[in-house]
């Protein structure tokens, strides 16, 4: 069993999940502890406490805890961060230019007090304890160390790290949050990443002891940005690689939980709602950029919109309804749909404000019990919209009072004021999946909605209605983060600078990611690798992904059959199924190809649309016109060589091999003879399969 727990802006939500069926066997829902001494790791606890409470959960059972966290990125838009002291270091002339790089001036929310050393000569313990020691002085509480093409050689940086943990501060290095050239982006990123140790640390140390004491011994991971899980101790080094894990676990649970191919994932929580396109079951990629700050970490797009179901009533500056950004729960109060209608209808309508900070005031109704906060799932409720049963259902009697209080003060009947704050509230998240239709020339008659988050039904259909596409509530929507981060595997990702990559620096890339990941506690047997050149930034990215689970013998519950498999190639490749051929199965890999147009076969010679997915049902390669070689070393590599001759360019055609365990990208190596060469010492005696574009 595995337990997931989403650390929301309004609540946290926690659910334990049946490894082998998906099934979710219990379920827990609490107000996110933002201002408690401990933070959010109190709420964390009680929705622990109270999932094992119920028994249907035996802690001895777990085998994994995995939770998003808001931590990283709230720290950053907040500026709630340490100073840090920044040891730049270059050779003597470089300074001025490598001081320029490192100041981070105007650097949005980092604090920084800059140092230099010249790396010219050996540095000395002497040295590196003096320019860490000057900048304690001037306040700083975490040190950075930064130096030119650190990634090729960061022994300067990690001696950097020593000393500060001699002088007691925590520390990073610019080469452990990104293996790419770029000194500026790199600081910067390392920088952020540094100003939120403290945090993190005091974070984890918290949640850590908190699970701990429920008699829980299950390894305790975090979900990072790009959808994988890691350790907590990764989370104490490198907390800038979670921030927007909070969407990620969304997405993860749509891919992994879902299933979901192809559509626009709209998931409304009580504060925001998160939108992401998910493509031939894969989610689109991007960097991360914090308060206008280009950054190295990689994140799945998520788009984070400020309205979502607990959003607050507002009255707009030409007098039109609208809500948020601030939300009930940043209020304190409760939604006025929830309260007893008779109690609201002797109410009066005040307005308040959040926080002392806010400029605008938010309506809400003041009874003689409590005050309530008027909402969008208050309008969405007094409109109908909200289906019997749904986790955001409410009174329609009490909703309509809320709104009735609202109308009082336009003259104009409820309905149109429930209306006017619905549609004014879903016009950003209408905006943004505009935008993704656009960026990815999506065709609006096969398009689908999906909505999740506990306000789906408030916000996601009326979007898809006003832009006319289809819509589909996801199952389990109020918890499907929860679900995401249950689902969601280990993963280790890297980029290591490589304008042009051989086949033996691919292979040792891909070894360093197999083994950092198997150091991390996953099943060797279940790792997967892949790597993809971007020429442009003359990177080479690789990604490694593993399940955690204990007895390897038994597939994990989000694992695809065969048939289920045959059914994602058939939709993501646009055919019917029955021209749809399995070519090759590997322990990790489906290999299918498309019969799209008559083609002609020789012996194990397959010329046809080719599309590789992974175990759990994602594309990792697709290709319109393929082939895939397979047998024995020798004859693939006759063949391959027989394919070289017969092309005019003198340039390799792109090559992939597929073997037990990896998918590899030979794409970026252009002389044929040293794919051959390659292929030749992976291939062995293991069973593979090599995809060469035609």
């Amino acid at each position: 069993m595995r337990i997931g727990i989403d650390v929301g802006g309004t609540f946290t939500k926690a659910v334990a999940v049946e490894v082998r069926t998906g099934a979710i066997v219990a379920r827990s829902v609490v107000p996110t502890t933002h201002s408690a001494p401990t933070g959010v790791a109190e709420g964390i606890l009680e929705s622990l406490s109270e999932l094992l409470s119920g028994g249907e959960v035996d802690p001895s059972e777990v085998e994994l805890i995995s939770h998003s966290t808001t931590q990283a990125i709230n720290a950053l838009l907040e500026s709630d961060t340490a100073k840090v002291g920044v040891v730049a270091m270059g050779v003597g002339p470089e300074r001025r230019e490598v001081t320029r790089r490192t100041s981070l001036r105007d650097a949005g929310p980092v604090r920084a007090e800059h140092a230099f050393l010249d790396t010219s000569h050996v540095l000395t313990a002497g040295e590196v304890d003096g320019a860490i020691d000057g900048l304690r002085k001037r306040g700083a509480e975490v040190i950075l160390a930064a130096e030119a093409y650190g990634v090729d050689d960061p022994s300067n940086e990690t001696f950097v790290m020593e000393g500060a943990a001699r002088a007691g501060l925590p520390a990073t290095a610019s080469h452990e949050v990104s293996g790419a050239y770029g000194l500026e982006v790199r600081a910067m990123t390392a920088a952020m990443n540094a100003s939120v140790l403290p945090t993190a640390a005091r974070v984890a140390g918290h949640v850590e002891r908190a699970v701990r004491g429920l008699g829980v011994d299950a390894p305790l991971m975090i979900m990072r940005g790009d959808g994988g899980v890691t350790s907590m101790e990764t989370f104490r080094t490198r907390p800038i690689l979670t921030v927007l894990s909070g969407p990620a676990a969304s997405v993860a649970g749509a891919l992994l939980h879902l299933r979901v191919t192809d559509g626009i994932f709209v998931e409304v929580g009580g504060t925001s709602t998160n939108v992401c396109v998910i493509r031939g079951g894969k989610p689109e990629v991007r960097y991360v950029t914090i308060q206008g700050r280009p950054t190295c970490v990689r994140s799945l797009d998520v788009r984070v919109v400020g309205s979502a179901g607990g959003s607050m009533v507002r009255r707009h500056s030409r007098g039109v309804w609208t809500a948020g950004p601030r939300s009930a729960h940043i209020a304190g109060l409760r939604y006025a749909c929830y309260a007893d209608a008779g109690e609201l209808q002797s109410g009066e309508l005040v307005y308040v404000r959040p926080t002392p900070n806010d400029a605008d005031e938010y309506a809400a109704i003041r009874c003689e019990s409590a005050t309530y906060a008027i909402t969008n799932t208050c309008a969405a409720n007094a409109l109908g919209l909200v289906p019997e049963g749904d986790y955001s259902r409410s009174s329609p009697e009490s909703a309509r009072v809320a709104m009735e209080k609202l109308a009082g003060q336009t003259n104009a009947p409820y309905s149109e004021v429930a209306r006017s704050i619905i549609q004014t509230s879903s016009f950003g998240i209408t905006k943004e999946v505009s935008r993704i239709i656009k960026e990815h020339s999506m065709d609006r008659a096969t398009t689908r909605v999906i909505g999740a988050g506990g306000g789906a039904s408030v916000l996601a259909p009326f979007v898809a209605k006003q832009l006319g596409l289809d819509y589909s509530r996801a199952e389990n929507a109020e918890v499907i983060s929860s679900i995401g981060a249950a689902s969601s595997m280990l993963q280790e990702a890297a980029e290591v600078s490589m304008a042009t990559p051989t086949p033996e620096a691919i292979h040792e890339a891909c070894r360093a990611a197999h083994t950092a990941l198997v150091a991390r506690g996953a099943v060797p047997e279940s790792i997967i690798v892949d790597t993809a050149h971007d020429a442009d930034r003359g990177v080479l990215r690789v990604s490694a992904v593993g399940n955690v689970e204990l007895d390897s013998a038994g597939a994990p519950g989000s694992a695809f059959t065969l048939e289920e498999a045959r059914a994602r190639a058939a939709e993501v490749m646009r055919l019917p199924a029955g021209l749809v051929d399995l070519a090759f199965e590997s322990d990790s890999h489906l290999v299918f190809t498309g019969r799209a147009r008559k083609r002609r076969v020789l012996g194990t010679r397959v010329k046809r649309r080719v599309l590789v997915l992974d175990r759990y049902g994602r594309a990792k390669l697709s290709l319109e016109d393929a082939v895939v070689l397979q047998g024995g070393r020798n004859s693939v590599l006759e063949e391959l060589g027989e394919i070289s001759s017969r092309r005019a360019s003198p340039v390799a055609a792109r090559t992939y091999l597929l073997d037990d365990m990896r998918l590899v990208d030979y794409s970026a190596v252009t002389d044929a003879a040293k794919i051959a060469e390659a292929i030749r010492s992976e291939i062995g005696d293991a069973r593979a399969a090599v995809i060469v574009e035609a």
